[in-house]
């Protein structure tokens, strides 16, 4: 007992560190790992082209007459001119680079001031969701370009990247704010002028950004609006005398003492080569994000297994086993999502469970002696030496509890039950005999679909799906018996109808409403030594509970709330029903109502009602 208690308190303490990651060091550093260990991308569709040492000499020195960028720009179908031009050409050149400019599809650069100099010109941007402004990169204004030369470029981004802890630039900011205002990355025009698209979509979470769009382009992004960059990526370098032409060209100083580097996990980088890693990351889809869920996960991963060390640490032909399988499982499965573009920080999942481990070990090892010493004190004197080895050898422990688990729970009531109940005040036998008709009914519906039936509150039903069996489609397999639970009331209707007019008695048909959510909760064996029940416990249990109360307020039968949507919306036809916060919770959730299975879905008219419903959710968020 007292073992399991310093367990847990260790275990408490090691995930409120988790939390605070203050060593951060390490997990950049396993990124930095999973990046530089993947094959190295060769990008034959973009050249970076150098302003080297040997281009200066030919020009007498650096800044270069502007003719020359001009000249260049006319070789390349896409161009990204990371050298900022704060001031006219000492040259006079700038007339040729402004009409190379209005000729050619160039990016320009902005710079991001200190100080309050203003805003610039923006791309428009259509927000989905909540306002961004909270949660972006903020600066009080911008450097420009003089405006002969602004004017006739097509795009303009800003050249921004902000290092991490340990000084090195892993991620890319891709929109930040200024004077209220959004302005895009250099690198987020750039891929916005490749498509010729006129402005990029911005969706913003409960939590933050969550991605950025340039259709057919989606960018997953953190809070911040910053993606992961491919380090890993080659290109075709050439100097600025030597270049012929390229489909996409990025343009830079690397000459010595004029040119300033960037530090990132690939060493030191020039300003155009982070910025052709970042475009060929967007357009290859190799940006790397932290999920939203990541920290959750982690901190889920190292509570769950954390638990499981704990309990069977005395056991170690169990859980040195599991803690190599565990270890292992996770390296792979990182380095799985990795490749998928999410990044999962186990540095710290690890560091923990060999604390625990290690730990739990100890005190497992000094326990036992001191508990073999005793047993043998107390019973070596009365016992045969055997006997009290298998003391020794064998204490037991007996405890209830629970596993957590993502599981669907679906609520169905009856609609406006007191006027029914009403109707058989004087005969309380025939509104029992109904209720169990009805529950017969339903009931094999949710058993026929693997749903578990917790339990029946009057004419309400609680089941969920996952527990005990696992059901890998347990959000699909609860909606589908939802709508069969729908399907079937119309012919149990009709019996009831039947028969009570063959009784000479008036029918009130049966309408059901259903709510259905997908969640975490801890399931299991729950109650006291004398009396336990297999149930589950979980903020999810009552958002489900609460969804089926809306149902009747928005006129559907079943209504979804986020998680079990997001499952199961390619599959069955749902749609959007509103923002709301529903009793007892302090922040608000998105439901969804259930239409109809795959077949409505593919039918012209719901695709159009679809259609409708899109437009005028995007139509309020950009007014909004």
């Amino acid at each position: 007992m007292y073992k399991k208690i310093i367990g847990f308190l260790l275990l408490g303490g090691l995930l409120f560190l988790q939390i605070q990651k203050p060593t951060e060091f390490l997990t950049l550093k396993y990124f930095d790992y999973l990046m530089m260990s993947t094959p190295t991308t060769h990008d034959q569709n973009i050249t970076l082209v150098e302003i080297d040492e040997a281009t200066v000499e030919k020009y007498g020195g650096y800044p270069l007459p502007r003719d020359v960028y001009a000249d260049l720009l006319y070789k390349s179908s896409f161009s990204g001119l990371t050298i900022f031009f704060p001031d006219k050409d000492i040259h006079g050149k700038d007339k040729e680079l402004a009409q190379a400019l209005a000729n050619t599809n160039t990016v320009l650069p902005f710079v991001a001031s200190s100080k309050a100099t203003g805003g610039g010109p923006h791309v428009g941007t259509a927000t989905i969701g909540g306002d961004p402004h909270p949660w972006l990169y903020k600066y009080p204004g911008i450097l420009r370009t003089p405006s002969t030369l602004e004017s006739k470029t097509k795009a303009v981004g800003l050249l921004t990247a902000i290092p991490q802890t340990d000084g090195l630039v892993r991620k890319m900011p891709l929109v930040l704010s200024v004077e209220s205002k959004l302005y895009p990355s250099f690198g987020l025009e750039m891929l916005r002028l490749l498509q010729g698209a006129r402005s990029y979509q911005l969706k913003v979470g409960d939590s933050g950004i969550q991605a950025l769009r340039v259709p057919p382009y989606t960018v997953p992004s953190d809070s911040r609006a910053n993606v992961y960059v491919d380090w890993n990526r080659h290109f075709e370098k050439v100097s600025a005398l030597d270049f012929k032409g390229a489909p996409i060209a990025i343009i830079g100083v690397t000459a010595e003492g004029i040119a300033t580097q960037i530090p990132t996990p690939a060493g030191l980088l020039f300003p155009h080569e982070v910025q052709a890693m970042t475009i060929s990351s967007m357009l290859e889809g190799k940006t790397k994000t932290t999920p939203d869920w990541a920290l959750g996960a982690e901190l889920l991963t190292t509570f769950i297994a954390g638990t499981i060390l704990i309990f069977t640490s005395s056991l170690v032909y169990f859980s040195i086993p599991f803690l190599a399988l565990i270890l292992g499982g996770l390296f792979y499965a990182s380095k799985d999502l990795f490749a998928q573009g999410l990044l999962l920080d186990i540095s710290f999942i690890y560091v923990n469970l060999l604390i625990i481990f290690t730990l739990m070990t100890f005190y497992n090892f000094v326990e036992q002696y001191f508990l073999r010493l005793r047993i043998k004190q107390q019973f070596g004197t009365y016992l045969s030496p055997h006997m009290v080895k298998k003391l020794q050898d064998n204490p037991k422990l007996l405890s209830l509890g629970g596993v957590t688990k993502r599981l669907t729970f679906l609520f169905s009531d009856i609609r406006g039950f007191t006027p029914i109940s009403e109707k058989y005040q004087s005969d309380p036998q025939g509104l029992t005999t109904l209720i169990n008709r009805f529950l017969d009914n339903q009931t094999e519906i949710i058993l026929k679909h693997g749903g578990t039936i917790d339990k029946y509150m009057g004419d309400c039903i609680m089941a969920f799906w996952n527990a005990p069996i696992n059901d890998n489609d347990h959000h699909y397999n609860g909606c589908t018996s939802a709508l069969a639970m729908l399907a079937e009331m119309g012919p149990l209707n009709e019996r009831l109808e039947a028969e009570a007019k063959a009784e000479g008695r008036k029918h009130i048909p049966l309408i059901v409403g259903l709510g259905l959510n997908t969640g975490q909760c801890v399931v299991g064996n729950m109650g006291s030594d004398q009396r336990f029940d297999y149930s589950v416990l979980g903020d999810t249990v009552n958002l489900a509970a609460r969804l089926e109360g809306q149902s009747k307020s928005y006129g559907m039968n079943v209504v979804l709330g986020p998680t079990t949507n997001a499952a199961v919306a390619d599959r069955l036809a749902t749609i959007d029903l509103d923002f709301i916060q529903v009793k007892g919770k302090t922040s608000g959730t998105y439901i969804y109502g259930l239409m109809g299975d795959a077949e409505l879905k593919e039918n012209p008219a719901f695709i159009k009602l679809q259609k409708i419903e899109d437009y005028l959710l995007l139509r309020c968020n950009i007014q909004g």
